[in-house]
Order: C-alpha cells, then structure tokens, then sequence
C-alpha cells in the first residue's frame, strides 16, 4: 500500500528519485538500499558488507576512507568512539530506520559529526509487531501452534496458559510516536491503557483513549498486567527492568520488548519466566545483535522472542531506503538534511548547507552500508 504521511503530519520520505520497486527486498546486502546505482552514477563508491564485528573485518578496513556509513540498526555496525577515531573523513552516519544508539554519539559531536536517521518510517511497522506479539503471549498461540504442527489436539494443554486480553491493564513506557501507536491499536480491545513518559500526552490524547499516566516505569509496572517497552537505550534506561522491578510486578506478568534488549536484564528476565513470574517475554530486540546460538532467550520458556524483525518489512523498507536516498542527495548537494531526520549536527552539514565534503577532487567518498 502507498503510505504518503504520518499521523502527526509528517510526510514519507521525498528522494528526487529512487531505483527500486516498493516491495522488493532491500535492506539486506543483496538489496543494498537501492543506492547503488545512484551512487556510482556520481563517481561515489559504495561498500556494503555483513563482515562488521572484529578488527580484521570489512568495516574496519573500510572506514579508514569513508565518508559516510549507512547502518540499518536491525544488525547494526557498531560506531564506538575508537571506531570513530579510525575514519577521519567521517562526516556523515545514517541509520537506515530509527534508533541510533548503536553511534556514540558524544564522539559524534565531538568530531562534528552529523547522524541521522528515517524517522518514522518504520515505527507503525514496530507499533503492529508489538500488538501481534501481546495477542500472542496473552492468547498462548506459539504453544498452540506447535500442537497443531506437531499433529496434536491438546485443548487443555493450549488454553491453561491462554487468557482474553479484554479487561486487562495493559501500559507503555514511552508515549513517544510507536508508544502512542501502540496505544491507538490496543484501545479497541476494550482493556485500560497505562502509560509513563518524561512529559504527558496531551489531556485530549489522554481521554479519548482513556489513559491513566504514571510518574514513572516502577509505578507503571506494579499497576499493570501487560508492559510494552517503546523508549530509548541510554543510561536511565539500561537494566531499568532488574530482578527488583520484575520482582514487584504482578505475578503472572507478560513484558514486550521492541525498543532494546538492554532496557531490561536479560539473566532476571530468564529466571522469572522460569518461576512464573514472568508468565511471558516477547520482543525482536537482544544484545548482542545476532546473538549467540546458547543466549538464554532463545530457550526460555514462555518467549515469543523473534529475530529483529519488527522495523524492517518490506513496506519499512521502501521507506527507510528511500529516506536514506533523500539525506544522501542533501548530503552530496551540499543542502540541509531535513530537521526531522537529525539526530546530532555536527555543524558541517546539517541546518547550513556549508560542509567540507568538495565532490569531484581526488579519490570519490565512500559510502558503506
């Protein structure tokens, strides 16, 4: 379907072109972001690689001359200070999608680097992922679907852990744009929504759907039986949910975590699932990403737990892509970069159009992804 903006106004990326059919598969190493052509039509060379972890990988040799790296954060290439400190001609970091924790962003700003992301273009995509796997903890599908693949017809066994979500407390800890969708989707299911966040919806948000805010995550958690997590990895959120907030949630709780494995531990999320405590963990986010073959989660009993997936189907993707195209046409034409796409402005690129890339002196930029 043709997506042409955002419930807040916002319109879907405006690339002056792009070199792909919406629907095709495009953020993977094969699709490359549709850019290549784009690219080395203009003399840029284009890298793109999986090989990202280790000193002796293809990003390490590769950033000692790029320009700019497209990171998509679903298997993102990780952009520490000391990586950062290997790519003098680093100007530009581009998150195909949202979230860009994976770039330090102090050593960003300290090199007056600009980062960026697609904003919005992915987050519906995460809202409904949410959604479908608080049915699917609530409703004990995955058990039930592995009865009916396995050839049983175990009904007892498929309904003692299955629950109607109608009637349950169910809250968001951020009601920023996915928090918010995610609240919206939920509402026709007749539960009482929750929410906590740094600043409160508005008061006419808050009656049509019925909202109760709280202070705070622990208030928020102790009131609820569902908690889906939709804010920010940064120091106030790392291991926010530990064996003590866990521990003084509803027995019989379910957590969902689309946001990043690191807001919640993941050894105190493996021992109350396995004591009921915990009666379900959900999400598409782990750390590291892709995770060892023994990470407790893939094991657990109780997870709906997929790949990090939820940002990244393939309508997701014709927006991420084609927003990564439009900041690299500001970027190489020396323009401003959107205000709604930036995450840290350096200086060089963002809000001025001045940037010290100069196009056609010397060897071309290189572009990784």
């Amino acid at each position: 379907p043709a997506v042409t903006g955002y419930p807040d106004g916002q319109t879907t990326p405006t690339p002056e072109a792009v070199d792909f059919t919406p629907g095709e598969l495009l953020g993977s190493v094969s699709g490359e972001l549709g850019l290549r052509t784009f690219l080395e039509e203009r003399g840029h060379t284009l890298v793109v690689t999986s090989d990202k972890e280790g000193p002796d990988s293809e990003l390490e040799r590769e950033l000692a001359d790029a320009d700019v790296v497209i990171s998509q954060p679903f298997w993102p290439a990780y952009l520490s200070k000391a990586r950062i400190a290997k790519a003098p001609n680093l100007k530009l970091a581009i998150t195909a999608g949202i979230g860009s924790d994976h770039v330090d962003l102090d050593a960003a700003i300290e090199r007056g680097m600009t980062v960026a992301e697609v904003t919005y273009s992915n987050s519906i995509s995460v809202a409904e992922h949410a959604v479908m796997q608080i049915l699917a903890l609530v409703r004990n599908y995955l058990p039930s679907h592995q009865w009916a693949r396995d050839g049983g017809w175990n009904i007892a066994d498929c309904v003692a852990n299955a629950y109607d979500l109608e009637g349950m407390n169910v809250g968001v800890i951020a009601a920023g744009r996915i928090g918010v969708a995610v609240l919206r989707r939920l509402a026709p299911f007749d539960v009482k929504l929750h929410y906590t966040d740094k600043r409160r919806l508005p008061r006419e948000t808050e009656e049509e759907l019925g909202l109760t805010y709280h202070p705070d995550a622990r208030a928020l958690a102790r009131a609820v039986d569902v908690v889906s997590i939709h804010c920010p990895l940064h120091p106030e959120t790392e291991g926010l949910f530990d064996e003590k907030l866990i521990g003084e949630m509803k027995r019989g709780s379910y957590i969902i975590n689309t946001a990043r494995a690191q807001i919640v531990d993941q050894d105190a999320v493996t021992a109350a699932l396995k004591s009921g405590q915990l009666a379900g963990y959900a999400g598409d986010v782990w750390y590291p990403q892709p995770p060892p073959a023994d990470h407790p989660w893939r094991t657990a009993p109780h997870n709906g737990m997929t790949p990090h997936v939820s940002g990244t189907t393939p309508s997701a993707q014709a927006r991420y892509a084609a927003g990564t195209r439009e900041i690299l046409e500001d970027y190489l034409a020396q323009r401003p970069i959107r205000d709604e796409y930036l995450i840290v402005d350096g200086g060089s690129l963002a809000g001025t159009g001045a940037t010290s890339y100069t196009a056609g002196t010397g060897t071309a930029p290189g572009v990784s992804a």
